[in-house]
């Protein structure tokens, strides 16, 4: 049970770390573009982020995340759906954010839709943002595997809170005292025990 525990913690863990790297490096800049211009006009640099040249990696953080605090909440076949929606979330997140890291020319493809030829343009990848959101998803990918073939036997949180009606709560002071006053409003005397119903 102990163990049990100790993994789902861990999971969920996980799976934070996982998207709030996706989130982060995701809004930071990724790329560099530089496009040339005509002598004597100097060259035009702006910067792409993240959610632009990998759309995949804020939009994964955000269903690791969600992803995180359903475990708290699901149980057996629930797990393992959760589990499956996370893999799938970590792989496009490592693989979208990949692509760039490989040198994919994402933002020149972009570019070339919209008629700016691919000649006139050069970029610069910025890796320390692509490889954090990388490891988000592989965070995400090994959090949602372990969830998939172990998730079924992790305890539930909060069992223990839940009110199993057995037991009605405890009387306090000023309950008792209240009840008093209500009787003596009856006429009735509440040092009295009250009257035994018949059988």
């Amino acid at each position: 049970m102990v163990t049990g525990r100790r993994e789902l913690v861990a999971v969920v863990a996980a799976a934070v770390v996982g998207g709030a790297l996706a989130l982060f490096a995701g809004g930071q800049d990724w790329v560099e573009i530089t496009a040339q211009r005509r002598p004597p006009l100097p060259p035009v640099t702006a910067m792409a982020t993240g959610g632009e040249v990998a759309p995949l990696a804020p939009a994964a953080g955000l269903v690791l995340l969600a992803a995180a605090g359903a475990l708290l909440a699901v149980r057996g076949l629930g797990r393992f759906a959760v589990g499956l929606l996370m893999v799938v979330a970590g792989t496009g997140l490592a693989w979208s954010s990949g692509r760039v890291l490989a040198g994919a020319d994402v933002v020149t493809d972009r570019l070339r839709s919209l008629g700016v030829a691919d000649t006139d343009l050069t970029t610069d990848v910025v890796h320390v943002w692509p490889v954090l959101a990388v490891l988000g998803g592989v965070l995400g990918i090994a959090a949602g595997v372990v969830t998939v073939f172990r998730g079924r036997r992790w305890p539930a949180m909060g069992r223990r809170y839940e009110r199993t009606g057995a037991a009605a709560p405890a009387a306090t002071e000023e309950h008792r005292t209240q009840s008093a006053w209500n009787a003596l409003d009856r006429g009735e005397d509440p040092t009295e025990d009250p009257p035994q119903r018949p059988s």
